[in-house]
């Protein structure tokens, strides 16, 4: 009988070729199929019995496990390890290889959250518990401890006595000598702005002084030297990566690659990956799955690489490391963090563990990433600057910091133990976007460390740690608008119990760090109302009743100038310095030259220049939005691929910082044509916004200047094998996997089936919802379900595997499913 004359058997052979497998265990599979399959079989019956058959190819196949509540899908189910087996292994007699065990034992541990609010009910400097003794940690070294405060207070000095010293000159040079009170603001305004550019202006000049003369008290390869080649046995470190609705090609073949150089290293054994997922989106949920499964064939990685997705996303990011460290971090004595798009050489990860077993003291270590693998405008000029500068700063912050230095939440290990104990996020009380949840969670954690006597160092002499930037300006100001809210609420931990001063001075800088558009923004448009103010009312000549003599006004143009130039040379000379740190070191080749270095740092600075004003306005709304008590939602994945900006979409954005701009600038021109030309650099970039947006994201104009020798990073020049392992990677077809395929595909089903968790004991109300559920997606397809419909059908195994055996048992292909291709 020809076999299109046999339904069943056409239906059956048709599912063993979405499947997937070699030819060896195809072929004998559709020889075992045809002998034991009636010629007249319906497509149910050879459904039923091809399960079957799969299901003897595991013998750990469970018949019973996860039918329906009609025993609907129950063949289906009993296949699930099977296909995963067959698929996986083919005919190899390796029954362990494909269970889809995603997660190690447990072994739970409680993380309380400690209180780092002071309390406004009792004295300030206690806990909200009463308590008043220091948690245990590591003392640290008396010397350090004096030479940190030296340091410290140095640094406070060179701050705030030329920001002091910077304000009285600018009195001079307001026009009613600092005598109003609108003045006296503006002053005030001035002076914590100059203070906060001297922080990074200091922080260079230490970077600079460090980078070329050493430091004894760094992280240096002195203090490593002593260290066997090869880690302690019981080292065991876990590997963690947090990601939430991400580009599952990208972080899977960044984290293979990854994983690929860490194996290299020999290692590999010491080290375990957790793959940390937040996301719901069903597509998103079923490639991620589909992706793991393939990265643990590609690497023999089942039981050491892991995969959980939380059901609860409570606290976002730092809620799933804490997760982590509850269930499963009292087996591993360190953890790196790492982001979506982190990259980190194998040899990095090992050093970072041999940093770790020298200082008995350090609770954190932080890398310094470095940014790659963008070609946009802004995301080559920021590429290049952290190659300069970034280096540079960081030093500076270890330098001044020591071991108070500060955490960025990725690229960074972490001692588990002390985290666990000190580390849990308490909710800050009250309601609004300063309330709640602690968003900036990894300057908090750090505090956290740093208050019970642990380290935190950033190793700014490691190399091998990367990391991707937004490529577009408006996907920047997206993730700031979160960063944001962060950042502001640590001005309610400025006075926490036991603190660290370094700590609090960090917080204080969080807080700058997006409050100071706002307050120059302040000081700007009350200056230019004290100009427009006394250009109308004009100069009083005798302020004084009964004078007998004129005062005459004094104005002189040097005086700004030279405050101008002096805000200049503080702003600009930290970026001169990294230009001549890489040429002094012999770098300045990587960069395409030392010609090539300076035209590239003068680019740098004139792109900076006309986004500070955009960056300034949108900063000062967001600032503005969270004191409004207006929280931005999470929204899961970031923009990481180069983009072309739609001038649409960038009109729209900027319209009302033009809006302001226009009105802004005419009203000044107006009045005081001499204070509208200082005026200038603030109005015009606001006014070029748009174009500025739009060819900042180019991709192609990024690549010319790449042809032409500009901002060139040295792993362009000369990419690293990690950098080109991840290129290969991500040339190549990534997991095909959906939430239609989820349902219908013999393999994808059986991974997310196999990863899902059974809902047998539901009550009869939410039984019969699912099971409509269910039914209006055989009939309509997904499309006809809602979101949280979607996600209610695939998080049910059973309800799955009862879908999944109805498209593929109907004597009729249903309409509303496409057919699979092969897998």
């Amino acid at each position: 009988m020809d076999p299109t004359d046999r339904p069943g058997l056409a239906r059956a052979n048709q599912y063993i070729t979405a499947l997937g497998l070699a030819p060896p265990a195809d072929e004998r599979l559709r020889t075992e199929l045809r002998a034991a399959l009636p010629e007249n079989a319906t497509p149910a019956e050879a459904m039923a019995r091809l399960h079957g058959l799969i299901a003897e190819y595991d013998d750990k196949a469970d018949a019973a496990q996860s039918p329906g509540r009609d025993g609907t899908g129950m063949a289906a189910a009993a296949s699930l390890s099977g296909r995963v087996a067959l698929r996986q292994r083919g005919l190899r007699a390796a029954p362990d290889a494909a269970r889809l065990t995603t997660m190690p034992r447990l072994s739970r541990h409680s993380m309380r959250p400690p209180q780092p609010e002071a309390s406004l009910r009792g004295p300030l400097g206690r806990a909200e518990d009463g308590s008043t003794t220091r948690p245990a940690g590591r003392t640290t070294p008396r010397h350090l401890k004096t030479v940190k405060y030296i340091r410290q207070i140095v640094l406070a000095v060179l701050v705030f006595v030329p920001a002091f010293g910077a304000t009285a000159y600018m009195a001079s040079v307001l026009p009613g000598q600092s005598q109003t009170l609108l003045e006296a603001i503006i002053l005030m305004l001035a002076f914590s702005l100059f203070a906060w550019i001297l922080i990074g202006f200091w922080s260079a000049m230490a970077g600079f002084r460090v980078m070329l003369l050493g430091d004894r008290f760094g992280l240096d390869a002195a203090r490593r030297a002593a260290l066997p080649s090869t880690l302690p046995d019981d080292a065991r470190t876990a590997i963690l990566m947090p990601i939430c609705e991400e580009d599952v090609q990208r972080t899977f073949a960044g984290l293979q690659a990854t994983l690929e150089s860490l194996r290299e290293t020999g290692e590999a054994g010491r080290f375990e990956c957790f793959i940390l997922s937040d996301s719901a989106e069903p597509d998103t949920v079923a490639a991620e799955e589909l992706a793991w499964t393939r990265l643990c064939e590609a690497l023999d990685g089942f039981g050491r690489i892991h995969y959980r997705r939380r059901r609860s996303r409570i606290k976002r990011k730092s809620g799933n490391v804490s997760d982590f460290c509850r269930r499963w971090g009292s087996q591993y004595r360190y953890m790196v963090v790492l982001d979506a798009d982190s990259l980190m050489t194998g040899g990095t990860l090992v050093e970072l563990v041999r940093l770790m077993e020298a200082q008995p003291d350090a609770g954190l270590i932080q890398t310094v990433p470095m940014a790659v693998n963008r070609d946009s405008v802004l995301a080559r000029v920021q590429q290049f600057a952290t190659s300069v500068y970034g280096r540079v700063f960081a030093a500076g912050l270890h330098y001044w910091n020591l071991n108070n230095a500060t955490y960025w939440g990725h690229n960074a290990i972490i001692r588990v133990a002390p985290f666990r104990r000190h580390c849990a996020l308490p909710r800050l009380s009250g309601r609004g976007a300063l309330g709640g949840e602690i968003m900036s969670h990894d300057f908090v954690e750090a505090a956290l460390l740093g208050r019970a006597g642990w380290g935190v160092y950033v190793a700014s002499h490691l190399r091998g740690s990367y990391e991707e930037l937004p490529p577009t300006l408006l996907d920047e100001l997206k993730r700031d608008r979160r960063w944001c809210q962060g950042n502001l609420q640590h001005a309610r931990l400025l006075f926490a119990y036991r603190v660290t001063a370094a700590h609090r001075a960090l917080f204080a800088n969080g807080v700058m760090a997006y409050s100071s558009a706002l307050i120059w923004l302040s000081m700007l448009l009350l200056s230019s109302f004290v100009a427009v103010s006394a250009a109308i009312r004009g100069p009083d000549y005798f302020p004084e009743a009964g004078a007998l003599f004129p005062q005459w006004p004094v104005w002189e143009p040097v005086w700004a100038i030279s405050l101008f130039a002096g805000t200049m040379a503080v702003l600009f000379l930290p970026k001169v310095l990294g230009m001549l740190r890489v040429i002094l070191l012999g770098e300045s080749r990587d960069f395409g030259g030392a010609g090539r270095t300076a035209g590239s740092v003068l680019l740098e600075i004139v792109l900076t220049t006309l986004l500070a004003p955009i960056r300034m306005l949108a900063h000062a709304q967001f600032v503005s939005l969270t004191l409004l008590g207006i929280p931005v939602p999470w929204a899961g994945g970031q923009q990481r691929d180069d983009v072309v900006m739609p001038w649409g979409r960038a009109l729209r954005f900027h319209a009302p910082g033009m809006a302001i701009a226009l009105l802004w600038g005419g009203v000044t021109f107006w009045y005081t044509p001499g204070f509208g030309v200082w005026l200038l650099p603030v109005l015009l970039p606001l006014l070029v916004a748009p174009a500025v947006t739009v060819y900042s994201a180019s991709p192609e104009l990024g690549r010319w200047l790449r042809a032409k020798g500009l901002c060139v990073i040295p792993q362009e020049r000369r990419p690293p094998a990690l950098l080109q392992r991840l290129a290969a990677l991500m040339a190549s077809p990534g997991p095909r996997a959906s939430a239609m395929l989820a349902v219908i595909g013999p393999y994808e089903n059986a991974i997310h089936c196999g990863m899902a968790r059974s809902a047998s004991r539901l009550n009869p109300a939410i039984q019969a919802h699912r099971d409509d559920i269910r039914k209006r997606a055989f009939d309509q397809g997904l499309d006809a379900l809602s979101a949280n419909e979607r996600q209610q059908l695939l998080s049910d195994r059973s309800q799955l595997c009862h879908l999944h055996e109805q498209i593929w048992s109907s004597p009729r292909w249903p309409e509303a499913w496409p057919r699979p291709a092969v897998g």
